[in-house]
């Protein structure tokens, strides 16, 4: 951690996504900062584990639903920081239609949703949006056409938001993970052909955590990147550029 303990003390965050891997990162390292923190997402398989600290409070949403969205973020008074990471990938599977428009309406739309939803509220704090972009938002994925496609679509909707949204006083920025050791890419790094080829491409040579990630995203919700919208952030090992 290298942010003082209560940089964030008395603002709210939103984190979607927020009950494992990325998502469940990043809400800990808000909340660690003295933001009060509320994690949204789908319930876990059952035997996963609990990624979040006791002090994130969780609440259920489908970034498909209109309603839930309303009804979680009803229940903000005020509302500094909103990080979309909802999202899921189907390798294999995305060129069927009907899975193709399901990773769309959560990775794409779902995030439109929730930031169309709480804009009011931002700009009321002056607050922040942090979406989740990706590696694939820059490269082709043959197996994940819909996932590639989404992630694509979150880094220019991220810069078409950023301009929208100036004027009401709220930044909005993306992160763009690389190859990250999260329950989303498990099945990447169990293939050791697969998983080889990728720490060849990364200057780094190995995988990034989801606490890596984390900091970069917290970083975009501080005062030290009040300057800062529109930026899609690069946090992969250097593979982008290599």
């Amino acid at each position: 951690m290298t942010f003082q303990n209560d940089l964030l003390e008395g603002k709210t965050a939103f984190v979607t996504g927020g009950f494992s891997g990325i998502g469940a990162a990043i809400a800990n390292a808000l909340a660690q900062l003295g933001a009060h923190v509320v994690a949204a997402g789908v319930p876990l398989p059952e035997g996963a584990p609990d990624a979040l600290n006791r002090a994130v409070r969780r609440v259920t949403l489908d970034v498909r639903s209109d309603d839930d969205i309303a009804a979680a973020l009803h229940a903000f008074e005020r509302l500094d920081i909103v990080v979309n990471c909802a999202g899921v990938i189907s390798r294999g599977d995305e060129h069927r239609i009907d899975v193709f428009e399901r990773v769309m309406d959560i990775n794409l739309h779902g995030t439109m949703r929730v930031c169309t939803a709480a804009r009011a509220l931002l700009k009321a704090s002056g607050g922040c949006i942090v979406n989740t972009a990706s590696m694939l938002s820059f490269f082709g994925g043959g197996l994940v056409p819909a996932y590639s496609a989404s992630k694509g679509a979150v880094a220019q909707l991220t810069k078409s938001l950023a301009l929208a949204y100036a004027a009401d006083g709220i930044r909005v920025n993306a992160i763009a993970p690389g190859w990250i050791a999260t329950p989303l890419t498990e099945a990447l790094q169990s293939d050791d052909g697969r998983s080889q080829a990728i720490l060849e491409r990364t200057p780094l040579r190995r995988w990034g955590t989801p606490d890596e990630v984390a900091q970069v995203a917290v970083f975009l919700c501080t005062p030290a990147a009040s300057f800062m919208t529109g930026a899609i952030v690069a946090v992969d090992g250097g593979y982008l550029v290599a």
